[in-house]
């Protein structure tokens, strides 16, 4: 048994959560850097390569926090940059899908070798148990700051 009370456990996870944040917005910032990318298109990049579908800019938008005209500057500069396109969608001829041109361009996958080995590596120090809760932490964590935009947003 621990001798630290939950409300020291709590404020610790919230410490190393708000390091974690800081770190790794540094890292994507660096890793923008090194492709030559805004860290913004880096996360849309990142985003669409978790989607199931391609998306629409509106939908781009929501998932960057971007207005939609910064987003379609946003999905420009990925199109010139060949990551990736524009196909109309069948459902709607006005509206435009965008994908990832492929899962990850040759670039981008040298780029994410390393910090890439790096990162499964540190999971190697976890049981499968601790990784469960990890994976239910950040899920539950995301919901709860995706919620929270959504409020600030609403006023």
């Amino acid at each position: 048994m621990s001798n630290h009370t939950r409300a020291e456990i709590v404020a610790a996870v919230n410490v190393a959560a708000r390091r974690h944040h800081a770190a790794y917005t540094l890292f994507n910032q660096a890793m923008a850097e090194r492709l030559g990318l805004h860290p913004t298109d880096l996360q849309c990049v990142s985003l669409l390569g978790l989607e199931s579908r391609p998306r629409t800019t509106g939908e781009i938008a929501e998932l960057t926090g971007l207005t939609s005209g910064s987003a379609s500057r946003l999905v420009d500069r990925l199109e010139r940059a060949g990551l990736v396109e524009r196909q109309p969608d069948p459902g709607d001829r006005r509206k435009m899908l965008v994908s990832l041109t492929a899962p990850r361009s040759p670039e981008v996958e040298a780029a994410w070798e390393a910090p890439g080995r790096a990162f499964a590596q540190a999971l190697d120090d976890f049981t499968d148990e601790e990784l469960t809760v990890i994976e239910r932490y950040l899920q539950r964590i995301t919901a709860v700051g995706s919620e929270q935009t959504e409020r600030m947003h609403r006023g």
